[in-house]
């Protein structure tokens, strides 16, 4: 059975952003770590190599919540460098995907509705909105400082497209808001790269002469603090291979996935989510874990081939304990789970019991 989600779907975003986090996110329950904390991230020991990438812990109370279930290494919502509005409610539905959402059912229909169960695959659309930076700076640099030992908060962040719509434009916004987060104290950041590419159809990691520039620009700005960056799924191993040849030398850190895109209608046939250009949206949850697995791995052996270092990141399905064992085994230098963590709160505590 499904716990109270700590972002609550039958609920707007500005009402969960207000009043959250929910379920046992809320409460006063702290989880006693054990030990010294062992595992290395990026030069930062942690108590345990899993937790909570980009997307659910929308603000400080939401990350606040996590640290105290014994998520060592949590990432505060994806930030702009300007407010940014979120699409109409609502942004998560349940889908029902019937065993693993592969690439060609993908390229199909998903009938989403409200019934979330298990096992549990979601679809979310919110557009990646962004408070403002005054909002977000000093937020983030409260929770930073009050982050206990053992413990790390990741910056996650994305470029927005200017209204002079020029390219040059569109890469310095990342730039931006890279200084903005190391001014709130940001000691670990990550790009998204799996968001749309400003002025084309397809996501910004596909396109990897853009995404080369994106990642010259933020480490020049942030020197030798380590950056991540975030990427899609690549169906093609040779795109993937020139992607991390040319940006794997450049970066930290690589997670994968975010979603896996498929056109969400509702029991009747008709577009489940309001608003234009919201047909199409990710899939996330058990179904997708096959991709997140089969990228780590893939990852790996690339990493053996061109003789590199970065960190590997294993995102997608992980909704139970023995979803981590399996991550970490096939290669994930860390592991982090949104859709599971979301309705299982203490999924990090069972981890650390393994």
């Amino acid at each position: 059975m499904l716990q109270k989600p700590f972002y609550d779907p039958e609920k707007t975003y500005v009402d969960n952003l207000k009043n959250g986090p929910f379920g046992d996110f809320a409460n006063k329950k702290v989880v006693k770590q054990k030990g010294e904390p062992k595992y290395n991230f990026f030069g930062h020991k942690v108590y345990s190599p899993f937790g909570i990438p980009a997307g659910p812990l929308i603000n400080g109370k939401f990350v606040e919540g996590a640290l105290k279930k014994g998520f060592d290494i949590v990432t505060y919502k994806t930030v702009r460098s300007e407010k940014f509005p979120c699409h109409k409610w609502p942004n998560i539905l349940s889908v029902d995907t019937k065993g693993d959402l592969t690439i060609k059912k993908a390229s199909g229909y998903l009938i989403a509705d409200h019934n979330f169960h298990k096992p549990l695959s979601i679809t979310n659309s919110f557009g990646v909105p962004s408070s403002s930076p005054k909002f977000w700076k000093k937020d983030i640099s409260k929770i930073i400082k009050n982050t206990k030992k053992g413990q790390i908060v990741i910056g996650a962040f994305q470029g927005t497209k200017n209204e002079d719509g020029r390219v040059e434009s569109y890469i310095e916004d990342f730039r931006k808001t890279a200084k903005l987060l190391k001014e709130a104290g940001v000691k670990v950041f990550e790009v998204n790269l799996s968001c749309p590419n400003e002025g084309t159809a397809n996501l910004l990691c596909f396109d990897i002469e853009r995404s080369v520039l994106v990642a010259k620009i933020i480490k020049k700005e942030i020197g030798k603090l380590p950056l991540i960056v975030k990427i899609a799924y690549f169906e093609k191993d040779a795109l993937l291979k020139d992607f991390v040849k040319q940006v794997g030398k450049i970066v930290d850190g690589i997670s994968a996935i975010n979603t896996i895109p498929s056109s969400i209608i509702d029991p009747n046939g008709k577009q489940a989510l309001p608003g234009e250009n919201r047909l199409r949206c990710g899939v996330c949850g058990y179904s997708i874990k096959w991709a997140g697995l089969d990228m780590v791995k893939r990852l790996k052996k690339i990493r053996q081939e061109l003789n590199y270092k970065y960190t590997i990141i294993g995102v997608g399905g992980v909704t139970k304990k023995e979803d981590f064992k399996e991550y970490r085994k096939i290669g994930a230098d860390i592991v982090m789970s949104a859709t599971g963590a979301m309705w299982n709160p203490h999924l990090a505590e069972e981890i650390k019991n393994l």
